[in-house]
């Protein structure tokens, strides 16, 4: 895949919800991968919504996982869809399908939860679906070995794969924009160096 046009991007936030986020059972490292990743998508929603870059979002069962996280929901641009997902891979769901096409853009960047089940599927299904596809893996979740196994899932499927770092300055492009984009104030500071 070529770099990613800011003009053909549309940032798909799958699932960042706190029943995906913040179990009870997860492990030191569970719950710091979760803040990592969950930081990583924060900063992408904040830099799509600057960069005037559409956002679609999905929430699964959110009367059993809770609402987007707050993080992220205070970040979206006016008008952003916030659409229940009763479907692991989100093209199996016509009204968040219609929206990401109603975007016209023709690359997905996917973040989110959880990389194994709905990230995977929903990269797969996009593909499918005839758009580029681009997983941002610092900025996808699942705890313990499952998010090394779906994004082993993702590379067997030929989905491509970034990270936030990557996305920001290929969306920027140039030094002169990376300055005036990330110098701006409102922006929160990146969560990578």
């Amino acid at each position: 895949m070529d770099l990613l046009e800011q003009s053909d991007s549309v940032l798909v936030v799958v699932d960042v919800q706190p029943g995906f986020l913040a179990r009870e059972w997860f492990s030191e490292q569970d719950a710091a991968a979760a803040s990592a990743a969950l930081d990583r998508a924060v900063w992408l929603v904040a830099l799509a919504a600057r960069l005037e870059i559409p956002v679609v979002v999905t929430e699964e069962e959110p009367e059993r996982n809770g609402s987007t996280d707050l993080r992220v929901t205070e970040r979206l641009p006016a008008g952003t869809p916030v659409l229940r997902k009763p479907t692991f891979g989100l093209a199996g769901t016509p009204e968040i399908l219609g929206a990401v096409r109603g975007t016209e853009r023709g690359t997905t960047v996917v973040v989110g939860c959880e990389t194994d089940v709905c990230i995977a599927q929903s990269a797969i299904g996009l593909r499918d679906q005839g758009f580029e596809c681009v997983v941002v893996v610092d900025a996808t979740f699942s705890p313990g070995e499952m998010h090394a196994r779906g994004l082993d899932r993702l590379a067997a499927a030929g989905i491509d794969r970034n990270h936030a770092k990557g996305v920001t300055y290929e969306w920027l492009r140039s030094v002169d924009d990376s300055h005036a984009v990330l110098g701006a104030p409102g922006l929160p500071a990146p969560p990578f160096r």
